[in-house]
């Protein structure tokens, strides 16, 4: 049984830095990349950034040049490392593991950014 947890969320302030990690359980066959997605409240999920398993990254354009996604392949750990947080960041971050078959979701921290 595949688990992502997710730890790191919190409160911080507008300019601060955070940085969330994703630890992955049970085995995924032919897993293609992990990665993040946020959701605000009342919008709709949206993706942050991932990393596949050949290292290629890809950013939303929101975020480009303050986030980096990055991984541990040893402990099965993913990280988002938040730089410059914006009160626009603020939502619950949800890690994601991804194959050509189906998606796989942690149940996510909440990120707050104060003005």
């Amino acid at each position: 049984q595949v688990q992502l947890v997710e730890s790191g969320g919190g409160l911080v302030q507008a300019g601060g830095s955070l940085r969330l990690s994703c630890v992955r359980s049970g085995s995924i066959f032919n897993i293609r990349g992990m990665g993040w997605y946020r959701q605000a409240p009342g919008k709709q999920r949206e993706l942050v950034a991932t990393i596949t398993s050949d290292g290629s990254t890809n950013y939303a354009d929101s975020v480009k040049g303050r986030f980096t996604v990055f991984r541990d392949n040893a402990v099965r750990t993913v990280y988002l490392q938040m730089n410059s947080l914006k009160p626009e960041d603020t939502a619950v971050y949800y890690c994601n593991a991804f194959n050509v078959l189906a998606n796989y979701w942690g149940q996510g921290t909440q990120v707050t950014v104060s003005s």
